[in-house]
């Protein structure tokens, strides 16, 4: 049947900035198509507040506390990981920040540094710890969760858009490297109405300049995050796939 593409029963994933947003959703998505879920963020209260909803499901869950642009947070993750399933199959690179700089000449070297570690620094350390692991065991998927403004970018974006883009080279930097039992996909993100969103503007939470004309629901991240987890994507590598309304 084509439900059991989707099916996760007896996989392990790992989802960064999992205590909320899309990253919630799509721990609370995998867990509920089977899969066991080590979920991470700075805060540990908020990662094992997700850790019993993911137990009531009836799967594993590792509630670990670390901060993806800390380059010795990330080994001690992994290895936390792997001490605890013993592997794990799908990397969702979720975490990020986004801040708005009053201009680009006004942006300081901290918020410079933050912004680069948060959005690839750490994916790049993390994926590459585990993607050997994978490439070295029983393959996986890794899923870079990036964002239009990387295709789209802003003014006073600058470094958060060239850290997304790096990000998407990373892509495909990594599905070449640990190819062909690893996957390594992006899916573009547009504008959700997650927790930042309650800092938009109202206008800026009822439209978008888009095909559809409004933000996404973050419930709509799931689909194409288990499409790209999942056997059902067994063809799929190197791919972007832009969840943002048709943003233009």
């Amino acid at each position: 049947m084509s439900s059991d593409l989707f099916d996760l029963s007896g996989k392990v994933a790992l989802v960064t900035g999992g205590s909320r947003g899309l990253g919630l959703e799509m721990v609370r998505a995998f867990a509920a198509a089977g899969a066991d879920v080590v979920i991470t963020s700075r805060k540990l209260d908020a990662c094992e507040r997700v850790a019993k909803e993911v137990r009531d499901l009836g799967r594993r869950a590792l509630p670990v506390a670390a901060h993806v642009g800390h380059w010795d947070d990330l080994g001690r993750l992994a290895d936390a990981a792997y001490d605890e399933f013993g592997k794990v199959d799908i990397l969702v690179n979720n975490a990020g920040m986004s801040p708005v700089a009053p201009s680009s000449e006004e942006t300081s070297e901290d918020l410079f540094d933050k912004v680069i570690g948060v959005n690839f620094k750490g994916p790049f350390r993390l994926a590459s710890l585990i993607g050997r692991r994978m490439a070295d065991g029983d393959g996986g998927s890794i899923i870079n969760i990036s964002s239009s403004g990387a295709l789209l970018p802003q003014p006073r974006f600058g470094p958060y858009a060239g850290a997304k883009a790096a990000l998407n080279v990373l892509t495909t930097v990594f599905a070449q490297e640990y190819g062909p039992k690893v996957r390594v996909n992006t899916i573009s993100a547009g504008p959700f109405l997650t927790d930042i969103s309650k800092s938009w503007r109202e206008e800026a939470r009822q439209n978008t300049r888009s095909a559809l004309g409004r933000p996404g629901k973050p419930k709509e991240i799931i689909s194409t995050a288990l499409y790209l987890a999942s056997d059902a994507s067994s063809y799929t590598t190197n791919a972007l796939i832009r969840v943002d309304g048709g943003l233009y």
